[in-house]
């Protein structure tokens, strides 16, 4: 059934990629309401946060590239080359003289900024694609709720992982909402270059999933599970089902 809103489709798409990113910094608030962290609750915060990042990578990432069917090679590719891209960052930084820390700061908030903007594509996109059909617009606004709410606990987990590597709580709370900020530009775009964006998005898509694969295998397990396992199996298996039961239910 047409609709007849005299709003323009990138400017709907501006709309719910803005209540996305609001979503987003709402998570990252959270931590000006934390005190000092204790090793168990960090551990916790690191595991959870490789949960998040893999359950998202596959229910957020892979599978919606999947299902727009571009050919098993085309995703694969893009799987590879995202995560030899944080390799290849990691190799550079390497070479810096950046701390241990600030090193797995820096590859952590490059996969969640790399994740988001598929992310705000894929909003840009849904909207474009409903242009002039209402049902289809109400499908683009839950498909873009579901990315807000999922973007709550990654603010959380960036702000907090920013935070627990040296970072103060603003300066935290500043670089956690930035990285939930391209998703707006990137819906922008995906709206005024709707097929062209469309043809790339499952490329762009597993390149995320691969290089969000990368940093969680390399960074956050390691050290989640370097001590207190039990509390890290925990925190992984939450971070996890959490993301899984919202990518499923919206």
């Amino acid at each position: 059934m047409p609709y007849n809103f005299a709003i323009p489709v990138p400017l709907l798409a501006l709309i719910a990629a803005l209540v996305t990113y609001a979503i987003n910094a709402a998570g990252a608030a959270m931590i000006f309401l934390s005190h000092k962290l204790s090793q168990k609750a960090v551990v916790f915060l690191n595991a959870s946060a490789a949960g998040v990042m893999i359950a998202a990578s596959f229910f957020s990432l892979l599978l919606p590239a999947l299902d727009r069917d571009p050919g098993a090679l085309p995703v694969t590719l893009g799987f590879l080359f995202g995560g030899l891209f944080l390799l290849a960052s990691d190799a550079l930084l390497g070479k810096t003289r950046l701390g241990r820390e600030q090193k797995r700061s820096a590859l952590f908030y490059s996969a969640v900024t790399l994740h988001n903007i598929p992310e705000g594509l894929a909003i840009g996109v849904a909207f474009a694609a409903a242009s002039g059909q209402s049902s289809l617009l109400l499908s683009a606004c839950f498909f873009a709720l579901g990315i807000g709410i999922q973007n709550f606990p990654e603010g959380v987990c960036v702000a907090f992982t920013l935070h627990r590597d040296g970072l103060s709580r603003g300066k935290s709370f500043f670089y956690s909402q930035l990285s939930g900020s391209v998703e707006v530009v990137a819906a922008l775009l995906g709206s005024l270059l709707f097929i062209g964006v469309d043809a790339l998005l499952p490329v762009v898509l597993s390149f995320s999933a691969g290089a969000m694969i990368f940093v969680t295998c390399s960074e956050l397990l390691p050290e989640a599970f370097s001590s207190h396992k039990g509390v890290a199996s925990f925190g992984f298996l939450a971070g996890f089902a959490l993301m899984t039961f919202l990518d499923l239910a919206l």
